[in-house]
């Protein structure tokens, strides 16, 4: 398939009511589309992904489009909400300790889902210590996290289901060594209930 079937395909998922941010919709992506504005047409959809129970075809669909336009961020991007359908959301408000406090960081924090630090959510060992778990991480509206910044951030974690028991107003910790690196309070958390399935 070529990049304007890709994304003809990606179109036909898209409900005729789901409406971007701006009030767009997949028939402004269309339009995009019959005059060859692929890259636009890219990103509407990609907006009105997060506006309705978006499948991963959906996201299969633009992350190929985006490969072949030679656009990493948006298919990174693609296969993060993918992975989303599959395993769930967390989205938090993270804040960043200081860098001049013990264990602040002193490089930013990439936004693009590569960094995975250590999350402590509450659960201990049998040793009575802080029971740590994987989860990467992607800043919302900004390609990176400034050392002490503050952002919503995005989680994937490596074991969703021991995360199912976080709701919205939880706060947990990031880490990347013993020091705490910043403070997350939960915004959002919704995790499928079950067998998790796979990607």
């Amino acid at each position: 398939m070529d990049v304007p079937e890709l994304l003809c395909r990606a179109a036909c998922h898209v409900p005729v009511v789901a409406k971007g941010e701006a009030g767009t919709t997949v028939a402004d992506a269309n339009e995009y589309l019959g005059h060859d504005e692929w890259e636009i047409a890219l990103d509407l959809l990609v907006e009105l992904g997060d506006a309705y129970s978006s499948e991963i075809a959906f996201w299969d669909l633009l992350a190929e489009a985006a490969r072949m336009m030679w656009l990493p961020w948006t298919e990174r991007w693609c296969h993060w909400r993918r992975a989303e359908v599959v395993h769930g959301v967390v989205r938090a408000d993270l804040q960043l300790v200081d860098p001049d406090v013990a264990g602040g960081r002193r490089t930013p924090i990439p936004g693009d889902g590569r960094l995975r630090p250590l999350w402590d959510i509450g659960d201990v060992t049998a040793a009575g210590d802080p029971d740590l778990y994987v989860a990467r991480l992607w800043v919302e509206s900004q390609p990176d996290l400034q050392p002490g910044g503050r952002a919503v951030v995005r989680l994937a974690p490596l074991s969703p289901q021991r995360w199912r028991r976080l709701a919205a107003g939880d706060v947990i910790t990031m880490h990347e060594q013993m020091p705490v690196v910043a403070t997350a309070t939960i915004i959002e958390a919704v995790l499928p209930v079950g067998d998790d399935r796979k990607a």
